[in-house]
């Protein structure tokens, strides 16, 4: 795993339906995400914040939120991952809302392409975020990434960093989405439509945390870059209160650490996304303490009694 981490904060809440997660990356530093990292011999630059349009609070026009906004900071996060991926470094972008991570992957699947490497991404969320104009009930571009990634999107998103090539930003069996609960009707038609391999909280009730990540890092080896979304809503409210779509039911703390854990032994984590924190609804910004805990066993902290940890 590179041991030379850039730290990018995005801070807007653009894409989401509550205010709030524009503060996402102040708790996260507050919290000592950085100085934390470096007590495992891990490099870190902080960037600081890019900086976007405003949130403007507006309707949706054509079934799309603050469409022309979204696309603006994601043509920004792209750019600024991109960067540090070029520079060999590895980027994590400190959210803001998930709409985010379409400007974050679009790089790293440009980077990948660049590079001659194979992608794999984890999609850790409560939600699938593979809805559309036509079948979203809100009209929020955070419920829209996959989608997007996928190649069913508004044109400026489905074509962002893929330099005119008319293929989407992703190919489905790239990705797997971990501890899905909350799907939309439509949405989950188009889910299955599409072939997106998806372990639900159902599938990790049933076959454990363990099994559930050993299929999705299957067959991941040297030459694959390993994208971790981490949306903080993936975990269970009782842990994690401080997000804007919260849904019961979610990993407890051990089995969100197994999770963490066994992404981290692979060693091939390239990049990361921290998405969805919202200290307005948090308590003595518990969940980004939390959050700042599980990212430091992605790079390596381990709760077992083992040598190295």
């Amino acid at each position: 795993m590179n041991a030379r981490v850039t730290l990018i904060g995005a801070p807007t809440d653009i894409g989401a339906g509550t205010r709030g997660a524009s503060m996402g990356p102040e708790a996260l530093r507050v919290a000592h995400l950085g100085a934390t990292l470096q007590g495992h011999g891990v490099e870190v630059l902080d960037r600081g914040n890019l900086s976007g349009p405003a949130n403007p609070w507006l309707p949706p026009v054509a079934g799309h939120r603050h469409l022309a906004e979204v696309v603006a900071w994601n043509g920004v996060v792209h750019d600024a991952v991109l960067a540090e991926l070029r520079d060999a470094r590895l980027p994590v972008l400190l959210g803001g809302d998930h709409s985010l991570a379409i400007g974050s992957i679009s790089a790293v699947a440009r980077h990948c392409r660049e590079a001659g490497k194979k992608l794999r991404v984890l999609w850790l969320d409560a939600h699938a975020d593979f809805n559309t104009s036509a079948l979203t009930p809100s009209g929020n571009l955070h419920g829209m990434p996959v989608a997007c990634l996928c190649g069913h999107g508004p044109k400026e998103l489905v074509e962002l960093g893929s330099e005119g090539s008319g293929q989407p930003i992703l190919d489905p069996k790239c990705l797997r989405q971990i501890g899905i609960r909350s799907v939309d009707a439509g949405e989950k038609r188009f889910v299955h439509g599409a072939g997106l391999e998806v372990f639900d909280m159902r599938y990790i009730d049933e076959m454990g945390m363990r099994h559930t990540m050993e299929l999705a890092l299957a067959t991941i080896d040297t030459h694959t870059h390993l994208h971790v979304s981490f949306d903080v809503d993936f975990l269970d409210p009782e842990i994690a209160p401080g997000v804007g779509t919260t849904v019961p039911g979610g990993p407890t703390y051990r089995e969100a650490q197994l999770c963490m854990e066994m992404i981290a032994d692979t060693g091939r984590l390239a990049s990361l996304d921290v998405m969805e924190l919202n200290p307005a609804l948090d308590v003595r910004n518990k969940t980004a303490l939390l959050a700042v805990d599980l990212i430091e066993s992605l790079f390596g902290k381990s709760t077992l009694m083992r040598e190295g940890g």
